[in-house]
């Protein structure tokens, strides 16, 4: 057969005659290959690699109820945290035979919701990142297949990092390098994860005497973000800030250095999630990690779990559980009052 463009097209009758098998044993070997014998299987599969079949799985998929399709829908593409989840849903996808189609919101919760419908209807579930409109969502996906990454719905899976021994362990760093004013640059006031770090704030501060966490507003997510809390960051007189996220972070970084603080000899800056930007800017950026690649793989693993007619191939996963964060000390931190030398104050 020759498609549209004028290519070749090896079609399933023709895998069928190679193989000496029928079209619907065909059809059963690379829909439910248990249910076919080893011997006409290993040939139905033979003759695929010989011809070069390509199996349409979306057509088949619509036919038996499955489109062997997962979505993915993350708030922004450009967030490095999200980048790295995804890869992590791409790659363990991958390995069972998924594909993943991916969507973005733009941090628009209208967006999200129309989104999130057009992924319902196209994919057998989805991971959800980050969630901005919780209620309306549910309302959208009921009782389908749904993992959500840091967030929570009635009846859905979960998955997140532990923002709690994370913020913990960047406060006893501070704490240790003798600051006791210390701001908090928060994200965007509908994230879930900005919620759960000033409850760890609140939380972990009480471990600690004489010392204060001011919180300094709630930003976007961005560079621009931490350039905006600027301002309010020099205007609190903290000695240290610990900021939403890396790109937060460095934008604010670069910020106050423009406005005549170093970094770290006049405030020390921490960031979360450790991307990999952590390492590149000057100052290093002192920031909590968290593998993201992991992330999104448990929660491809346990999407593909809760599938309808189950994926008993794909790894356990416990639904609910937190992966484990780390502190990673760089140079953007220091002892409040100790004179450094130059390079650590130096533009970035």
């Amino acid at each position: 057969m020759i498609d549209v463009e004028g290519r070749v097209v090896v079609t399933i009758r023709e895998v069928a005659a190679a193989a000496g098998v029928s079209i619907a044993t065909v059809s059963r070997a690379l829909a439910d290959p248990d249910k076919v014998a080893p011997g006409s299987r290993q040939r139905v599969l033979a003759a695929i690699d010989d011809l070069g079949y390509i199996p349409n799985r979306a057509a088949s998929g619509l036919r038996g109820g499955r489109t062997n399709t997962i979505g993915l829908l993350v708030p922004d593409l450009t967030n490095l945290y999200f980048s790295g989840v995804g890869r992590g849903v791409a790659a363990e996808a991958s390995e069972h035979g998924i594909s993943v189609f991916i969507a973005e919101s733009r941090e628009d919760p209208g967006a999200e919701v129309k989104l999130l419908r057009g992924l319902v209807r196209q994919t057998d579930g989805i991971v959800l990142c980050s969630p901005r409109a919780p209620h309306e969502d549910q309302a959208v996906v009921g009782a389908g297949p749904l993992v959500v990454v840091n967030g929570a719905l009635t009846g859905a899976e979960s998955i997140a990092v532990d923002d709690l021994s994370g913020i913990t362990a960047a406060l006893e760093h501070l704490f240790a390098l003798n600051h006791r004013r210390i701001g908090y640059v928060g994200g965007p006031s509908s994230s879930w994860s900005d919620a759960r770090r000033r409850e760890g704030l609140v939380a972990a501060s009480a471990r600690f005497p004489d010392l204060q966490v001011v919180s300094l507003g709630a930003y976007p997510a961005t560079v621009e973000g931490g350039h905006s809390a600027a301002g309010a960051v020099i205007a609190a007189e903290v000695s240290a800030v610990l900021a939403f996220n890396d790109i937060v972070a460095i934008g604010l970084v670069r910020s106050v250095q423009r406005m005549g603080l170093r970094v770290p000899n006049d405030l020390s800056v921490v960031g979360f999630d450790d991307t990999y930007l952590a390492d590149l800017v000057t100052p290093g950026l002192t920031s909590v990690h968290s593998d993201l690649e992991t992330l999104g793989r448990r929660a491809t693993q346990l999407l593909l779990r809760v599938l309808p007619n189950g994926r008993d191939d794909a790894p356990q996963a416990m639904t609910g559980q937190l992966l484990p964060t780390h502190l990673v000390v760089r140079d953007s931190t220091a002892p409040l009052g100790v004179r450094l030398p130059p390079r650590y104050g130096s533009p970035g």
